[in-house]
């Protein structure tokens, strides 16, 4: 019954804020400071899956100026927890396929998000280059999944090496963004889900490697989240266990 509540919410939720979003953004199509605006309101329902968030974001985070943010790509729960720390005058890169979503598809467009199509690797590394020169040109950052999938499970998976090509052409830093372990721990029948912890790392300077070290930067850069899911999965594991032995208390 629980989930179904939740379903409905949801719904009603996404149709307001689609329906409304997508009349604001006429004034302004494709700015990309509405992607910020817009992942905040879909952040807000962490609270309707019963999850309790533990966000951890540098204040020094909005001063990084253009930059790559890279995430770990779990599920759809991602757009509900991740969505918080996209940071101003951010823009994703997603699949050309998500515009043809109900609803979310074509405010995910005009929002100023980028579609790539992934189908066809000429035009994908021609993108690559395209991104790199829109950080440039207009000064923005980008928010990308190398994993290029969800891993629903499987662990991080290996990344692909579109996002960090796309950092060394436009000389800026990769910025990792890890999300403690979700896949198969939010019930949608349970009312309470517990935490989830966000955390922003350092940026990672991208000057440090030459043009045939690509695949090298993108180990190192997975290597370092790996690292630190773990830990934060670790933490999300005591914390759950505190809230359960106070509530017996």
């Amino acid at each position: 019954m629980l989930a179904i509540i939740r379903g409905i919410i949801v719904i009603l939720y996404t149709i307001i804020v689609v329906t409304f979003g997508m009349i604001y953004c006429m004034f302004s199509p494709r700015n990309p400071k509405h992607v910020m605006t817009y992942g905040r309101l879909f952040g807000k329902l962490s609270h309707v899956f019963g999850i309790k968030l533990v966000e951890r974001f540098p204040k020094e985070a909005k001063s990084y100026g253009p930059s790559i943010y890279i995430g770990n790509h779990q599920n759809n729960f991602d757009m509900v927890t991740m969505s918080n720390a996209v940071q101003p005058n951010t823009v994703t890169v997603g699949k050309k396929s998500l515009v043809f979503i109900p609803f979310f598809g074509q405010l995910y467009w005009i929002t100023g998000n980028i579609l790539i199509d992934r189908g066809n690797r000429s035009k994908a590394h021609s993108t690559i280059t395209q991104v790199a020169e829109q950080i440039k040109a207009k000064k923005i950052s980008v928010w990308m999944f190398p994993e290029g999938t969800r891993s629903r499970g499987r662990g991080l998976l290996p990344f692909k090496t579109g996002a960090f090509h796309a950092a060394m052409q436009a000389g800026v830093p990769i910025v990792p963004v890890c999300v403690s372990t979700t896949q198969g721990k939010i019930k949608l029948n349970r009312w309470n889900n517990g935490y989830v912890i966000v955390e922003m790392l350092p940026p990672i300077d991208v000057s440090k490697y030459n043009k045939d070290q690509v695949r090298e930067l993108a180990e190192d850069c997975r290597q370092i989240m790996k690292a630190k899911i773990e830990e934060l999965d670790k933490e999300v594991e005591e914390m759950n266990k505190r809230d359960f032995a106070g509530k017996l208390n």
